[in-house]
């Protein structure tokens, strides 16, 4: 059984930092491209930053030069440092993992990150 255990969201006011983690289990970590997505209220839920197995990091335009995505193969986690957050940050992020063999995606709970002005 696939599970994706997201942690460390949280209230940050503007300009401050949080660092997101998802702990992976029942899959096999190391096929898997991870990725970070959020949904704010009322839009979909959008892209933020993913991670191939190779290392190779990917985001959305909104947030380069301020996230950072990475993985501990060793520890099945993918992690998001978020630097210099905005109020447009707020939403609630997922993890996912996409197996690159199956073209399966899983999908955490979601952590709920709240920026304030």
């Amino acid at each position: 059984q696939v599970q994706l255990v997201e942690s460390g969201g949280g209230l940050v006011q503007a300009g401050g930092s949080l660092r997101l983690s998802c702990a992976a289990s029942g899959i096999i970590f190391s096929i898997n491209t991870m990725g970070w997505y959020r949904q704010a209220p009322g839009k979909q839920r959008d892209m933020v930053a993913t991670i191939t197995t190779g290392g190779k990091p990917n985001y959305t335009d909104s947030v380069k030069g301020r996230f950072t995505i990475s993985r501990d193969n060793a520890k099945n986690t993918v992690y998001l440092q978020m630097n210099s957050l905005k109020p447009e940050d707020t939403a609630v992020y997922y993890c996912n993992a996409h197996n690159r063999l199956t073209l399966r995606d899983s999908w955490g709970q979601g952590t709920q990150v709240k920026v304030s002005s």
